[in-house]
């Protein structure tokens, strides 16, 4: 049911982590955010002069602003379901140590959500190589994720995956990353792009009917590595490794618009 609802999409990102938790997970969820505002103030442009020129700072909303690119990313612990046995997931377990691909999906048991997750298991590799955990959720319960883990593929199941199913029963998670539908009690196709400080680097939420793509996920993903081993460029529209990135002034742009 989850997957039969109209299109629309929003996509934000911007340029500015740890092994595979493997001890037995408690029978809770709780998730560590600010304890202030509970819905997020618009983006904020400050204006500072200097005396050559005028800059405009873009500054992400502060201390208890649901999450926004550029922000820390809000810290969880949570049930889940890895190779077929119940496991603990601590976000911030990864800092320091590895990025984190973390996308929420609707409900366990549909028709959309197979063919992501499924998607990101058969690529899974390719984010190991890149130093990058995937790690999926939804508002199931693990004895649900189980069930599906165990179902077949062809049956409508996932077979076996490379990463972790979190469960979030209780919704915290979903709310704290802004994608939860209060109404309907299940999140919508968020996808968020973490790097190794923590901190979010891109998000893309898509409505209900609408697949995510892998290639599009790998290809930011390697943008923003790309962009923090090399501060001093950045990545033009369709990046890829190899293609030529660009420097962010006048004169070294020139360099890249006469090349192309």
């Amino acid at each position: 049911m989850a997957c039969s609802f109209a299109a629309a999409t929003a996509v934000a990102s911007a340029p500015t982590p740890a092994a595979r938790p493997l001890a037995a997970a408690p029978q809770s969820v709780s998730v560590a955010r600010s304890a202030v505002a509970a819905t997020a103030r618009p983006l904020r442009l400050a204006a500072s002069r200097s005396a050559r020129a005028t800059r405009l700072v873009a500054r992400a909303g502060g201390i208890g602003d649901l999450p926004l690119v550029g922000n820390k990313a809000p810290d969880f612990e949570a049930e889940a379901v890895f190779d077929q046995e119940f496991i603990n997931v601590k976000l911030s377990d990864y800092i320091g140590k590895k990025y984190v691909v973390l996308f929420f999906y609707p409900l366990d048991f549909t028709f959309v959500c197979p063919t992501e997750i499924t998607a990101f298991s058969d690529r899974y590799e390719e984010f190991e190589k890149v130093n990058t955990e995937v790690l999926g959720v939804s508002i199931d319960s693990v004895f649900s994720h189980l069930a599906w883990v165990q179902t077949d593929r062809k049956s409508g199941g996932l077979g076996d995956l490379k990463y972790p199913l979190i469960s979030d029963v209780t919704k915290s998670i979903s709310k704290s990353f802004g994608v939860l539908i209060p109404d309907q009690g299940i999140a919508l196709r968020g996808l968020f792009i973490i790097d190794k400080e923590g901190v979010i680097q891109h998000s893309t939420i898509n409505n209900l009917a609408i697949g995510r793509s892998v290639d599009e996920t790998m290809r930011t993903l390697q943008a923003l590595q790309y962009v923090q081993e090399n501060p001093d460029e950045v990545c033009p529209a369709g990046w890829k490794p190899g293609d030529k990135s660009m420097k962010p002034d006048p004169k070294g742009s020139k360099e890249y618009f006469a090349a192309i």
